[in-house]
């Protein structure tokens, strides 16, 4: 190892005095000049933002003397417009005034006139009030006398008067309704025969007759036991899921399907025809097709509605309008497929409005809508009527067509030719034979109910409902009833059954009076 000497160890550290000194004295001078030039960037910077500074207040105070130029200019005009409006005003007042004043000089001089007619009125009332005394005593005096002569009271006069003119009145009425009726029918029945027999002739509808059972055939008697399954957990699943009652009896290759929801029954035979097809029938399959079908069912629905609206050429209807359209036809009213009759009703009235020259498409739409009120289940109250007017309003349809809707049965003002029109075309389409049915009650309770009605009124002595219902015949009593009085009556029955009775269609009132001499050859 080296030994290094006293002497290099001095040279050693006094290199690094030396160094140290040298770093201090660079680094005060490196100091010195960065103060300095960083003193005089701010001085400069501070000089920049000053000249700034005086600009922008320059610039400041010249826009602000502009702005203020421009709203004493615009204060100025404002004052000028407001001055010459005033002017106007002062002169239209002063022409007001001058009127006023001519007015008044006008009214002063009536006035004038006036007051002298008032003493000529005076003086006239004055003597009609003495000629209006004399009269009313010349009036007594000659009631006492009259009463004196015919022995009869003012009252008791009177009342006779009352009586004959009440009688004569009604007699009078009565023959001058008769006119009207046979002016009415000379002029009207013809066209009216003609309109409704031409509709009813170019509208050839089928024959609907609706049942409450559907009947499902079967390849053999051996898929009874398949459908009923193990302790009848197969037919409960399919009621269960349905909600139709299934009855296997002993009808050869066939099960029958009971139900008053047409929708419900024609799931339940869809999915029995498949199930009977596929082979495969137990609970968790009858769930699944039942599933399938009523999604399927709701896209017939649409079909069945749309297709409606192509075959009667109706457009535009809105989505949920034609869903209940589609619906309508597994509904059934008396027997008749309601859909097929809402078709029935629309070319009726597209028939007779093109006869009297209304709107052909308005009338078939409202036809063809009318009755899609009864689309809706049991848990919507109201009548199909007025709830179908309610659905036609909600989705955009016109007024003309949501009043037909709702007043075809009377249940709201007809407004429109259209709704008469879609009211006759209903009536035609259920009156018409074979087109409803009704239970034999039913019939039996209208027919009493007719009966009963006409004996209410005075002078009735028979009546008969004949022809199925359609027609009243009444015979009233020759001595208490008149020719005129009879047309009255038949008028007054008519209108009591359209009150009382519900019924299709129309019912004929028949008055008949007649007068019988007899004797006897001996």
């Amino acid at each position: 190892m080296e030994t290094i000497t006293l002497t290099e160890l001095a040279m050693a550290v006094g290199g690094l005095l030396l160094g140290g000194i040298a770093a201090n004295v660079l680094m005060r001078v490196v100091g010195r000049s960065v103060l300095g030039r960083a003193r005089r960037d701010a001085a400069q910077t501070i000089s920049e933002a000053e000249r700034e500074a005086a600009t922008i207040l320059k610039d400041a105070s010249t826009s602000l003397k502009e702005k203020e130029i421009d709203l004493r200019e615009k204060v100025e005009k404002e004052a000028q417009r407001q001055r010459s409006e005033l002017d106007d005003l002062k002169r239209r007042i002063l022409v007001k005034e001058e009127t006023v004043e001519k007015r008044i000089d006008a009214l002063e001089t009536k006035a004038t006139s006036l007051s002298a007619r008032d003493e000529n009125l005076a003086k006239r009332e004055e003597e009609l009030r003495k000629d209006k005394d004399r009269i009313a005593t010349l009036i007594v005096d000659q009631m006492r006398m009259l009463e004196n002569i015919s022995g009869l009271s003012a009252d008791e006069a009177r009342k006779i008067i009352l009586d004959r003119l009440e009688t004569e009145v009604r007699r009078d009425a009565a023959l001058r309704l008769k006119r009207i009726e046979d002016d009415m029918v000379s002029t009207a029945e013809k066209k009216a025969k003609r309109v409704l027999s031409e509709a009813i002739q170019r509208c050839a509808a089928d024959h609907v007759a609706e049942h409450s059972v559907s009947v499902v055939a079967l390849p053999n008697d051996e898929m009874k036991g398949r459908i009923i399954g193990r302790e009848g957990r197969n037919i409960r699943a399919l009621e269960a899921a349905t909600g139709i009652n299934l009855i296997v009896d002993d009808t050869p290759e066939a099960v029958v399907l009971s139900g008053f929801d047409p929708i419900r029954r024609e799931v339940a035979r869809i999915t029995l025809e498949r199930l009977i097809a596929d082979g495969r029938i137990h609970p968790a399959r009858i769930e699944e097709v039942v599933a399938k079908v009523n999604s399927e069912m709701d896209q017939t629905i649409i079909e069945l509605g749309e297709q409606a609206c192509m075959e009667v050429d109706v457009h535009g209807l809105h989505p949920e309008i034609v869903k209940l359209l589609g619906r309508l036809n597994y509904r059934t009213s008396y027997g008749q497929n309601v859909l097929r009759h809402s078709q029935e009703v629309c070319h009726l009235a597209g028939i007779m409005a093109a006869e009297i020259g209304e709107n052909v498409q308005v009338a078939k739409r409202a036809g063809l809508i009318h009755d899609m009120g009864k689309a809706l289940t049991h848990e919507v109250e109201g009548s199909h009527a007025l709830n179908g007017y309610d659905i036609a309003k909600k989705h955009g349809e016109s007024e003309t067509v949501a009043n037909a809707i709702g007043s075809h049965h009377n249940e709201m003002p007809q407004e429109t030719v259209i709704s008469v029109l879609v009211q006759a075309a209903d009536a035609l389409s259920a009156a018409r034979p074979g087109a409803r049915r009704e239970t034999i009650d039913t019939y039996v309770k209208r027919i009493r109910q007719l009966e009963e009605i006409a004996q209410e009124f005075p002078g009735v002595e028979k009546s008969f409902a004949i022809q199925a219902g359609r027609e009243v015949r009444i015979i009233v009593q020759p001595d208490k009833v008149s020719d005129a009085e009879a047309h009255q009556l038949a008028r007054d029955i008519a209108r009591k059954v359209e009150q009382d009775v519900t019924y299709p269609g129309q019912i004929r009132v028949t008055v008949v009076r007649e007068t019988r001499a007899m004797d006897i050859a001996q």
